[in-house]
């Protein structure tokens, strides 16, 4: 491997219980060809997070040309141990040059679990291994249909239940995850986070629009199903348990998650079918496709119209499920004052319990430099720009993980 491709990785460790960091973890890296011969050896911090490292890659011009066939990202396994809970073993997280990776672990206390390990396995990419190709679909679906359409509205859900397999199969495992982190996910197996940010923008509006499609249709449900969506690339898009996230992918999902595609007079948001555009074709987007156009200078928007006509366009859903409150509609920043910044403040405080290396604030619905710096400390955490100002994504970011650190949730056993 030629060394002087590199891309960096951080790794952050949470109880699969109550979103709590584990601070004194001990978080081991190997290349996955090699496991016994450790790379480094780090612990996790009061944020349940390791010091950013950097790592061999391949050269990053192999994830930019569909015509070359050698894997463009390098392979690591994280081995996670820590006292009071389950060993984790993930092996395979990505690593792409130039590229900043943040690899989730969840871990399950001793007390809910018998397993002696917990294995996570990251197969290939989309772009790089053998998937089915999707079952062609019609993008708008019946609406006559008794039971057919549940939603009146499109609605952003709180959660989404991906059947880890086909929808046939009732020995594959539903899991129930955070909408946003759905995204991120099937964006970071579906596309390389190295290509132009506006490629980046078209994928993952036709991955949400696909995504609430289903949602908006009951499409499993209606059938008779249990879940939302599936993991199957012949079915819907691939979801893969466990499996790292690419930072540029990571904030623009943060920043667009409400968007969706639409046309005139149609309700639902469109049905998107998209395909890598090299080895199998399909009458939706090419992600190979984008990718060449935006190098050509096209906008996300002008690769959405290349790809589905002049008269889709970009819509955004009214309605965010478990959000406890509704984004201002402006930036909060120093200076700022009101009802907003008070929850803002006790928002903050209380996802500070969980994480202590944010200030503690007094609630005063005054914006000033400790709530700037609260919100600073927040964003560095969170991997968001460090500006102490709470834009869209932070906002909404805040709101989730504050939601998350108040519920009680289910171990991964």
């Amino acid at each position: 491997m030629d060394t002087t491709y590199t891309g960096t990785l951080q790794i952050s460790v949470v109880s699969a219980l109550g979103m709590t960091p584990i601070p004194g973890a001990t978080v081991t890296v190997s290349y996955t060809g090699d496991p016994d011969s450790p790379l480094e050896t780090m612990t996790t911090d009061e944020s349940g997070q390791t010091p950013t490292i950097t790592l061999d890659a391949p050269p990053r011009e192999l994830s930019l040309s569909p015509d070359i066939t050698a894997q463009p990202y390098s392979e690591y396994n994280i081995q996670v141990t820590a006292e009071g809970f389950e060993p984790v073993l993930v092996s395979g997280s990505e690593i792409l040059a130039g590229e900043f990776s943040l690899q989730p672990i969840r871990m399950n206390p001793l007390n809910v679990t018998e397993e002696e390990e917990k294995v996570v396995v990251i197969p290939a990419h989309t772009l790089f291994g053998e998937y089915p190709p999707k079952i062609p679909e019609e993008e708008i679906k019946p609406m006559n249909e008794t039971g057919e359409i549940v939603l009146s509205r499109v609605v952003i859900p709180e959660y989404v239940i991906v059947h880890d397999g086909v929808p046939e199969d009732p020995t594959a495992r539903n899991y129930w995850v955070r909408y946003k982190d759905y995204i991120k996910n099937v964006a970071s197996s579906e596309i390389y986070s190295t290509w132009p940010e506006s490629a980046l923008y078209a994928n993952i509006l036709v991955i949400q629009s696909f995504t609430l499609n289903r949602i908006y249709t009951e499409w499993y449900r209606g059938r008779g199903y249990d879940f939302t969506i599936t993991s199957s690339t012949a079915y819907d898009q691939k979801w893969i348990y466990g499996r790292n996230v690419f930072e540029e992918i990571d904030y623009l999902v943060d920043s667009i998650f409400t968007n969706y595609l639409s046309r005139p007079g149609v309700r639902q948001p469109i049905f998107t079918s998209y395909c890598d555009g090299n080895r199998t074709t399909c009458r939706g987007l090419s992600q190979w496709g984008s990718k060449s156009l935006a190098d050509q200078g096209y906008s996300a928007i002008d690769i959405i119209h290349y790809y589905y006509g002049n008269d889709m366009y970009i819509n955004s859903a009214d309605i965010i499920s478990g959000v406890p409150s509704s984004w201002p509609g402006y930036d909060l920043t120093i200076g700022s004052s009101g009802e907003k910044v008070r929850q803002l403040q006790q928002q903050l405080n209380r996802i500070a319990r969980n994480y202590p290396a944010i200030p503690t604030l007094t609630p005063d619905g005054i914006y000033g430099s400790g709530t700037a710096e609260a919100v600073r400390t927040f964003q560095k955490i969170f991997n968001l720009p460090q500006t102490g100002i709470v834009d869209y994504p932070t906002w909404f970011e805040i709101s989730d993980i504050y939601v998350g650190v108040t519920r009680i949730s289910e171990p991964d056993v």
